[in-house]
Formats: structure tokens, sequence, C-alpha cells
């Protein structure tokens, strides 16, 4: 269906209620969402063994989950992109306005990319407040120690458990599991390999109703959401509920660079600098100070991250960055997405093909049905593939890299490494000691990921 006439049928969606249920093992908190004839019932689920917080103040915690709330509800605005976000739940300022709808505008840029949808940030919704209840939190709360780090699965998330594997003892590791995907796997595995128990990992469940599943199915509008930002309020409640005052995400600096030129579509907003520097801000002022969210890479770009994690073989053959797989049964990399050959290609210049291959079942750099897959990663074509991915002189930079490598070695390129050579010229600047400065690390972490980069100081 054409999103004009979405937006005519269904012209609003209602943040209705959510209602928080202390279970017996567990704290469950129900949403309701309306679109139209559409009753929306998402919900969380958190075991009471992934808790250890002995002053849990019941304001902020419903603070914390209406937040939550205001942030999942975009899974379900997206079915039709309505003209206005009702909220009845509870009380939101103007300041709280405009960081969502900024949010919901920038991080649904691929999906109104994709679905053609033609609206400025002015006219694709508003919001209308109709509760004058205010959820406050509590001020006066412990000061909270140690990190809260979220695990995916992949390189990145590996990198920081190592930086960081010196706080061990006060580390908590993060996972964030919904319904609709099975158990994440490499997370756990990674964990494991990493040197930690289930006592120390913790859980959010959040649950999607089928509805928009079905709905998808039939029709409406569907995309791509910043489920990074939903992982970010997620992480917060959980570092709240284990009185931990960092929460460590692995964003790097490659992530702002957006997918079409000249505009603001970016499939990574939610993991880029300026969405970290706005919900940093968003919860000084509304949330709870003492809880910092940062990410530990955003110094860096995705080939020093590379360059890092070639150094841990003992996860080589655990971690999983693939998507597709991630839909399936995470147990392995299906070898045919733009994710798969990224990773593949920049890994290339820090780890023996022989290995990779190993890894993923073939050498994708020899597979010549991705050659257009890799002349987007180039940046040959129009658009970068949707994907989180890095910026295409990093790709160039790890092709010139491994040709050099291969060369060297007198060894044979492979078909995708044969086509850079003969229509690339070789990338000569040097990203291995790149560094970002709009960046939140701590000067002690910072002066860590200098030494293992042997970056100077600048």
């Amino acid at each position: 269906m054409h999103y004009n006439d979405l937006r005519q049928k269904y012209p609003s969606i209602v943040y209705k209620s959510f209602k928080i249920v202390d279970e017996k093992d567990s704290i469950k908190v129900i949403y309701t969402y309306i679109l139209g004839e559409y009753t929306f019932r998402p919900s969380i689920s958190i075991s009471k063994k992934d808790i250890n917080n002995k002053s849990i103040n019941k304001n902020t915690l419903s603070s914390l989950f209406f937040n939550y709330g205001l942030v999942d509800i975009i899974n379900y605005f997206k079915l039709s992109c309505p003209k206005t976000i009702i909220i009845e739940a509870g009380f939101i300022d103007q300041d709280q306005i405009n960081f969502f709808k900024k949010l919901i505008y920038n991080g649904l840029s691929e999906y109104f990319y994709r679905n053609n949808i033609q609206l400025s940030y002015d006219d694709f919704t508003n919001f209308i407040v109709k509760s004058d209840k205010v959820f406050k939190v509590d001020t006066s709360s412990n000061e909270g120690n140690g990190n809260l780090i979220m695990v995916g699965g992949g390189k990145d998330s590996i990198v920081s458990l190592e930086l960081l594997n010196e706080e061990k003892e006060n580390n908590l590791c993060f996972l964030f599991q919904r319904n609709i995907y099975p158990k994440n796997m490499p997370s756990y595995n990674t964990i494991d390999v990493a040197g930690y128990t289930l006592k120390k990992t913790v859980i959010f469940n959040a649950e999607i109703d089928p509805l928009l599943l079905q709905l998808n199915n039939e029709g409406f509008l569907n995309g791509h959401v910043p489920l990074s930002s939903q992982l970010a309020f997620a992480a917060y409640i959980m570092a709240y509920l284990n009185n931990k005052k960092f929460i460590i995400v692995s964003n790097e600096a490659s992530s702002n660079e957006g997918n079409i030129q000249n505009t603001n579509v970016n499939h990574q907003y939610s993991k880029s600098y300026e969405f970290e520097s706005d919900f940093r801000e968003y919860t000084k002022k509304y949330l709870l100070k003492r809880i910092e969210y940062y990410s530990l890479l955003r110094p860096i770009l995705e080939i020093q991250i590379a360059k890092l994690f070639s150094k841990y073989p003992k996860y080589f053959n655990v971690f999983r960055s693939c998507n597709l797989s991630s839909k399936n049964n995470n147990t392995s990399w299906c070898g045919n997405c733009p994710k798969c050959l990224f990773i593949y290609i920049i890994l290339s210049p820090y780890i023996d093909l022989d290995i990779l291959n190993n890894i993923f079942k073939k050498n994708l750099l020899d597979d010549t049905k991705l050659l257009d897959t890799f002349k987007g990663l180039l940046g040959s074509t129009t658009n970068k593939p949707f994907e989180c991915v890095g910026t295409y002189q990093e790709v160039q930079y790890a092709c010139t890299k491994t040709i050099q490598k291969l060369t060297n070695n007198r060894q044979t390129l492979p078909y995708l490494l044969e086509y850079y050579k003969n229509n690339y010229e070789e990338y000569v600047i040097d990203l291995e000691h790149y560094w970002n400065k709009d960046n939140y690390v701590p000067k002690y972490l910072s002066d860590k990921i200098r030494k293992e980069l042997n970056i100077n100081d600048q």
C-alpha cells in the first residue's frame, strides 16, 4: 500500500499505557499502542535473577519503563507513518518531543528512502500529549560502579570485552533478546570465551506483538528501525537494576557515514556520534545523571577494530556479524551478503586467507557473484549497502593492504582483488593510526586503545 493511503486511513498512533507486573520470577511490562482498529501489546520481561539492586525506587523504575515505551513505539509507527503520535501513558515536554521526533526522523531515514516517503522533518509527524502524569526519578540513589557491556556476538563487542578485561570483576554482560529471533548463540559463546559466567550476564527479553508481523505481510509499510536506540534505553534499565555506572557500547567512528551521499540517510544513525550525544544529554536531563552511556570504540574505525580483533584468535570460530544468519540459526555466515563480504575484506589484511576461508567456509574474495556488492562497498555505486559496514575508504585501504600482502608472498590474487587492482588506485592514506576526537571515552581507556594501536598523542 502507498504511504499516503495508509497515512489517510491510519492518521494517528496512540501510546495508550504501560503496566508493570511483578511476577514470581520476573518483572514484566506490557505496553499498549493503538493504530486505528489495531491494538498492539508488546512486552518486556526481566528475570529477577538478573536484578542486583537492593534500593530500587518504584518511581524511577516507572520512569525508565515509560521512556522505553516511547522508543519501542517506533516499531509500530512504521506501519503507516501516521501524521500524529498521541501520548496518553504519561507526560513529556517539548524538549523530549524534540528528542524523539529527531530520533524517529533520522533513525527511519532508510525506511523513508526505501518506501519513497518524501516528507520534511516538520511535516512527517507531530506529537500530542494528553496526560499530565510526570514520571520523576529518585536522584538520591547510589552512585553505582562497574560496566554494563552490550554484547552482540560480533568483533566489535569482543574488542570491547578484551579492552575491559582487567575490570572483569565489576563488569556485567548485557544481552538483548527478541522473540522473533532464535537465541543469539554467538553472544553466549562470546561471553563464554571471554571468561564470563551466566551469573555475570543479564538479559532483556523484548517481545514484538505478532500482529505487527501479520500486518507487514498484509502490505503495511515496513523497514529498518533504529534498533540501537531501543538497546540504549533497554541497557539503561538494566544498568539501573544492577547498580552499574557505565553502559558500554561498541559503535565506531565509521558509523557516522551515511548510505546516500548528500542526504541524512544512514542505516546506522542510532550508532552514530550524533545519537550518542543526544541520548547522553537526554538521560542526564530526564533520567539518572549517575548512569553514563558511551561507545568505547568511537575514537577508531572498523579497520582498526579488525586489527585489534585479529589478536584474539580464540574468538575466530564463535563470532558472527551476519544479519541473515541471526534471523535463522546463528551458527554460520551466509557468505552472500554485504556484511559477510565487508567483514571478510576488513579482516583480510590481518588474518591469513586460509583462516578466513575456514571461518566463512569459502573465499568470498573469489566469488564472482559478489562483484556488485563489492562495488557498493567500494563506493562505485550510488548507494552504500544498507548494512552496518564501514566507510568506502576503509574497504579500499583493506583491499590495498591485502593485495600488497599477497603480492609480497607471491600468491595469486582472488577475483575481486584482481578487479580492484585493475580498476582502482592504491589507497595510501594511513587509516591504522586514525583518531576521532569526538568521543566520550575516559582517558585511561583512550590511552589503552592508543597503546594497542601504537597511536601517538595528538
